[in-house]
């Protein structure tokens, strides 16, 4: 697939605590040159990034991050100041404990009142399938769809494994038609990038996508 294409469907990602001012800026300029889908970076950043770049770079950021236990109310906090600071994509994170419970519909409930609070903006849903039974990553294809959130996301990157086809696979046979897939954690080459797409993911969450992609560029392809 064009490299150019692969980078549309890329949310440019840097979610380190130790990330800077200096840090955030580059990958602004990066999403900005490359024209990638997003930059998901940490909230705190939010209204530093609108008053700077304006329009000119789509913002996303995390909900609930990355351990998804906050409650409800703080995640709807979260996420309607983001909104507010000029977020347009907010990635939440489920509350793993409440799947472990079997308390399936709270899933879904907590996921619904999220996206009444973001309105006509983005909502990803992270199920961070690593710590899922493929009974509870079915589960939560029911949970995502039901709730009508736009997407459902592999992973947060900070769990003990990231995306994987099999997973992908899964949730297309699971989700409903208005519900797209985003991967995340464990991308780390362009064939990766290619490979998920491919398989119907809409989005990839990467910190690792430019770096590929200017490796190539500097290597003459």
């Amino acid at each position: 697939m064009d490299i150019s294409i692969l980078l549309k469907h890329v949310d440019h990602t840097l979610l380190k605590p130790t990330a800077t001012w200096e840090d955030i800026q580059k990958i602004c300029d990066e999403a900005i040159h490359y024209k990638t889908a997003s930059v998901c970076i940490p909230a705190c950043y939010i209204s530093r990034i609108k008053e700077k770049y304006g329009d000119s770079v789509n913002i996303c950021t995390v909900v609930g991050f990355p351990l998804g236990y906050s409650t409800t109310e703080a995640k709807v906090l979260e996420a309607k100041q983001a909104i507010e600071n000029g977020a347009n994509e907010i990635d939440m994170v489920i509350n793993i404990s409440d799947v472990k419970n079997g308390d399936y519909d709270k899933v879904t409930a907590e996921i619904k009142e999220l996206k009444q609070a973001v309105g006509d903006k983005i909502l990803k849903v992270i199920i961070e399938t690593c710590y899922l039974t493929e009974v509870e990553k079915i589960a939560m294809c029911k949970s995502v769809t039901e709730a009508n959130a736009d997407y459902i996301k592999t992973s947060t990157g900070f769990g003990t494994a990231g995306a994987t086809i099999e997973d992908i696979r899964l949730f297309k046979q699971h989700i409903g038609p208005n519900v797209k897939i985003k991967a995340a954690g464990g991308v780390k080459s362009i064939s990766d990038l290619d490979m998920f797409i491919s398989e119907g993911c809409d989005r990839i969450g990467t910190s690792s996508a430019i770096k590929l992609i200017q490796g190539k560029q500097a290597q003459g392809y």
